[in-house]
C-alpha cells in the first residue's frame, strides 16, 4: 500500500492551476470571475490582514469543493493506471502488489502532483506499507486474509486522552452526572464515527477500561479508610472483607481492578447510570441493515 499525505495542501493550491481546471467545466464567466476573487481573500497574521497568493481560504464552504475539483485530476490519473485507491481530501491510499510496486508508484505519482498540480507530498508522512501498518481516516485493517476493519491504535490512544481529561475534571462530581453530561456524548460521537469497525475487541477493551477509572473515582471520592469501609459495607461486601480492602495501602488505580470493587461495583451497576457501551453500540449497528 502506497499512503500519501499533501503538505500543507489547502495553503498551498495554486490558483492559476486550479481556474484553468475549473474553466474547464464551468463556461459562465461570471462564476469563474467570482471564485477568482474570493480565492485571494485575506488573511489575518499579526493583526494585518494580507492577500492571498496560493491556497484557497480555509474555513469556508466553498474551499473543501474547490480542492476536490482539482484533486479529481489525481483520481483520474490512478484510474488510468488501473490502479485500486481510497482518497479523501488531501490524504490517500493506493494499494499494491508488492513493496516495489508501491515504491515505483509512490516516486510516479510524486512526480505528477508536482509537476501537474504544483502540490508537494508530506515527506515525513508518506509511506509503503502493508495496509495493517498504517491507518486511514482513523481505521485500520487488520491482517487475515480477509481484512477486516478496525479502529487503529492512534485513534484509541486520543480517545483515552480525552476520556483522562473527563475524568481529571471528574473528581468529587456526582458520578450519574458526569458520565450523562460528558462521557455519553463523547462516547456516543466516537462510536457513530467508528460504527463501520468490524473488530470487537477494542470495544470491549474501552468498555472494561472506563469501568475501571470510575471505579477509581469513587475509590478517590471516599478519600479515608473509615469512608472506604462503610461505602463498601453498603455496597453488599462483609465487615472483614470491606476492612481488609479499605486498609491494604494500595492506589486507586490497583484498587480500582480488584475483586473487592468489582464485587462491589459490578457492570450492571454502570448500565443503570446508562453508562454507554462501545460494545453494544457496535452490535446495535451491525444489525441495523
Amino acid at each position: 500500500m502506497v499512503d500519501i499525505d499533501l503538505e500543507k495542501f489547502f495553503d498551498r493550491v495554486n490558483h492559476d492551476i486550479l481556474m484553468s481546471r475549473l474553466a474547464r467545466r464551468i463556461k459562465d464567466k461570471r462564476v469563474l470571475s467570482l471564485i477568482r476573487r474570493y480565492l485571494p481573500a485575506g488573511m489575518m497574521s499579526n493583526g494585518l490582514t494580507t492577500a492571498r497568493r496560493e491556497g484557497t481560504p480555509q474555513g469556508g464552504p466553498l474551499s473543501p469543493l474547490l480542492s476536490n475539483i482539482l484533486l479529481d485530476e489525481l483520481d483520474k490519473e490512478l484510474e488510468g493506471r488501473g490502479h485500486k485507491f481510497c482518497r479523501y481530501a488531501d490524504d490517500c491510499n493506493i494499494y499494491v502488489q508488492s513493496r516495489s510496486s508501491g515504491e515505483r508508484v509512490m516516486k510516479s505519482i510524486t512526480s505528477f502532483l508536482d509537476r501537474q498540480l504544483r502540490l508537494k507530498v508530506k515527506v515525513e508522512k508518506r509511506a509503503v506499507a502493508r495496509p495493517w501498518e498504517r491507518k486511514f481516516l482513523g481505521y485500520s485493517l487488520t491482517s487475515n486474509r480477509e481484512p477486516r476493519l478496525k479502529v487503529a491504535k492512534e485513534s484509541v490512544k486520543r480517545l483515552k486522552g480525552k476520556l483522562r481529561e473527563i475524568f481529571r475534571r471528574g473528581r468529587g462530581r456526582n458520578l450519574g452526572k458526569l458520565i450523562a453530561d460528558e462521557l455519553t456524548p463523547l462516547l456516543r460521537g466516537w462510536m457513530n464515527y467508528f460504527r463501520l469497525a468490524e473488530v470487537k475487541g477494542i470495544f470491549e477493551e474501552l468498555d472494561s477500561w472506563i469501568r475501571r477509572k470510575l471505579r477509581g473515582l469513587i475509590w478517590r471520592h471516599w478519600k479515608r479508610t473509615f469512608a472506604r469501609a462503610k461505602g463498601l459495607r453498603q455496597r453488599g461486601l462483609d465487615e472483614l472483607r470491606a476492612w481488609d480492602s479499605a486498609t491494604n495501602g494500595r492506589g486507586p488505580w490497583w484498587n480500582a481492578g480488584a475483586s473487592h470493587m468489582h464485587a462491589a461495583f459490578p457492570k450492571s451497576y454502570f448500565d443503570r447510570c446508562e453508562l454507554l457501551s462501545l460494545r453494544h453500540q457496535q452490535l446495535r449497528f451491525q444489525r441495523t441493515p
